[in-house]
């Protein structure tokens, strides 16, 4: 292991501490010796890299912004929405960290399976509710039983919202989210189990003189066909730049000179292992061709033509007579 080096002035400021009296050599030798223990909470287990939690922060960045312009043109009003945190955590202390009575939108993500949850805080859901119905943006920060007008007008703007969640994950995935569930209480939504991981998306959310907090629960489950491709590799395979014409050209014109291994099959034959223990000079192996039929000619190992046998200026030589048909080989 490396060891840390000081600097001359930090060597001269320990010094000086030293001779004044305010720090004690005997507790620092002391707090040196110790063990430092990271803990490490098994609950809690970190099942993403912190390049994948980038890349999901990237993709909601580019989320916030759109679901920006959307609102500010549903609402016709100043909103402002940016990715405050993300963080992973177990699917029951995200719950618990959520108002007791709250918006909640539950969604599905063919073809990606299970689902995901935005809950939208109170503050900024009836803010929105009453801009739609004509008020100037006026919050209440309570959530009692919505009337199904309110039920309604709420999951229909959401609804519509989450469609520009579709066009943030484009460079990753293909989904298709659709509204499943639309609840108040978290209590009765049970979408994973208690100590599976999520990844959870704050959203700072401001309507007018309003804000608070938009909350994008994705759970591991749902992520897991597609992990691979949060990785900063994926990105750099995937942004590989052309070849130029000239490149394409010299590639050609070397493939073309490459040798290939040319094969004429006499024929083959099945033996026993027994018989071929026994085989001694002399003994015959009948084969499986007729010897006025033509020859199978392989090109490193794949049949490409038939042809018949002779010689050539008294060296064993092959004449092609046409291409390969047979089997599931085309001979292109």
């Amino acid at each position: 292991m490396a060891e840390e080096v000081l600097s001359q002035s930090e060597i001269d400021a320990l010094l000086s501490a030293l001779s004044a009296g305010e720090m004690n050599a005997d507790e620092l030798k002391k707090e040196e010796k110790e063990k430092k223990v990271k803990v490490y909470d098994f609950k809690r287990a970190l099942r993403f890299s912190k390049d994948q939690i980038r890349s999901l922060s990237r993709i909601h960045e580019n989320f916030a912004r759109l679901l920006t312009t959307y609102f500010s043109a549903q609402l016709r009003t100043y909103v402002h929405i940016s990715v405050a945190s993300v963080d992973q955590l177990p699917y029951e202390e995200f719950i618990r960290s959520i108002p007791k009575m709250t918006i909640l939108n539950v969604f599905e993500v063919p073809p990606l399976e299970g689902r995901l949850l935005i809950e939208v805080n109170p503050n900024i859901a009836y803010a929105m509710l009453d801009r739609v119905l004509g008020g100037v943006g006026v919050s209440i920060n309570k959530v009692d039983n919505l009337t199904e007008i309110e039920t309604k007008v709420m999951s229909n703007l959401f609804e519509k919202a989450v469609e520009n969640l579709q066009e943030a994950w484009t460079s990753v995935v293909e989904i298709d989210p659709i509204l499943t569930d639309f609840e108040v209480n978290p209590q009765f939504l049970q979408m994973v189990s208690p100590n599976e991981t999520v990844v959870v998306i704050s959203l700072n959310t401001t309507i007018g003189e309003t804000s608070g907090m938009i909350n994008i629960c994705l759970p591991h489950v749902v992520l897991e066909p597609i992990i691979p491709k949060l990785s900063v590799h994926y990105w750099m395979q995937t942004s590989k730049k052309e070849p130029l014409p000239e490149e394409i050209s010299l590639l050609e014109k070397r493939i073309k000179k490459a040798q290939l291994p040319v094969q004429a099959i006499l024929g083959e034959s099945m033996i026993s292992i027994q018989e071929f223990l026994n085989l001694n000079i002399g003994d015959v192996i009948q084969l499986d061709q007729q010897i006025d039929k033509p020859l199978t000619i392989k090109v490193a190992d794949h049949p490409k033509f038939v042809g018949q046998p002779g010689t050539k200026k008294n060296k064993l030589a092959i004449q092609i007579l046409e291409r390969y048909m047979g089997g599931d080989e085309d001979g292109e």
